[in-house]
């Protein structure tokens, strides 16, 4: 019998999405196949310490930090064996290319994009002009500063009412599940929102909200010859999906498959299939989109490289609509890190 592939999983982390790495990765150690992969548990607190073993999961759940004499760094004899690493990190020091560039200097394969397409997609100002390269329709967005918002609070809101119209949206540049996100529908929300979104941030992004909105969703497989799942449609439960839409109320609804004409799916795979491409992606991502359902046009969001990976999320769920089930699409994400 072949021996089996040892498989380090990484969750828990630094950033503000801790908690929704440790959602994730439940789905993700329950389902892999016990028989294939001898599984290695390895988490990072909130301070930045590494635990290791099967009781890092239980701890971090239970909010407990690493012992003082934790390393900050995995050594080498912690990372020796391990035929692949599948991070389960999302947000920054994880999803970012900071990990990834790890994992390289260490020779280790691992799941999901590379260092360049997992710092562009977590940059959302660098994404954004990246995507204008590529002919890739986007929102009108201005990128702004955390120092100048500060500095010049009234010339920047000056400058955001003059270029941009209500509503808008302003996010943090470097975070994911809606963390530090407002939509401003007036003057003292957009400022509450830019005050917010700079305590997460150094660089911010105020995008313009599409009109008659629908979020549509799709996931992409592959390496050099990605795929495209068919498309998914997110209803949330609030006014947009934000966090407590997305984890905390259970109220949104998602339809698969999201309900386009047949030009309108194809456009948007192909859109999808574009950017990532444009990031130089590799194995996963999520690319999100914004439909004008009145005016049929059809804008590029985001991609995210490590997008929620729980059973319910809709990466998985869209593979699953698409012939795939959660646990081939584990095995299959081992394949493709394998492969590259």
């Amino acid at each position: 019998m072949p021996s089996k592939l040892r498989v380090g999983v990484l969750f828990g982390g630094r950033s503000d999405e801790h908690e929704v790495s440790l959602i994730s990765v439940q789905s993700i150690l329950q389902a892999m196949d016990k028989a294939r992969y001898e599984i290695v548990h390895i988490g990072i607190d909130k301070n930045g310490r590494w635990l290791f073993g099967e009781d890092a999961l239980p701890r971090l759940l239970r909010g407990e930090l690493a012992d003082e004499d934790a390393p900050r760094w995995p050594r080498p004899e912690h990372l020796a064996g391990l035929d692949v690493l599948f991070p389960v990190l999302h947000g920054p020091y994880g999803e970012d290319g900071s990990l990834q560039g790890l994992l390289e200097l260490a020779d280790i394969p691992y799941v999901g994009c590379g260092v360049l397409a997992s710092a562009l997609a977590m940059d959302k100002v660098a994404a954004k002009m990246m995507f204008a390269a590529y002919g890739l329709p986007q929102t009108p967005w201005r990128p702004l500063l955390r120092r100048d918002w500060r500095r010049f609070p009234e010339a920047t809101i000056a400058h955001l009412e003059a270029s941009l119209t209500y509503p808008m949206f302003v996010k943090p540049a470097n975070l994911g599940s809606s963390v530090g996100v407002t939509k401003a529908h007036d003057r003292d929300e957009l400022v509450s929102g830019l005050t917010l979104a700079s305590k997460y941030d150094r660089k911010l992004v105020v995008e313009q909200a599409v009109p008659n909105v629908r979020e549509i969703e799709i996931s992409i497989l592959g390496n050099e010859d990605p795929q495209a799942s068919i498309p998914g449609e997110i209803v949330p439960s609030n006014e947009f999906y934000d966090y407590a839409a997305k984890y905390l109320d259970g109220a949104s609804r998602e339809i698969i498959p999201a309900p386009l004409s047949p030009e309108q799916q194809a456009a948007i795979q192909r859109m999808a299939l574009d950017a990532f491409r444009a990031i130089d992606g590799r194995g996963m991502a999520r690319v999100d989109f914004l439909l004008d359902d009145v005016a049929g046009e059809i804008f590029l969001n985001e991609v995210n490289t490590i997008p929620g990976f729980t059973s319910i999320s809709m990466y998985p769920k869209l593979w699953l609509a698409s012939g795939l089930s959660y646990p081939q699409l584990i095995d299959r994400l081992i394949e493709l890190a394998l492969e590259r």
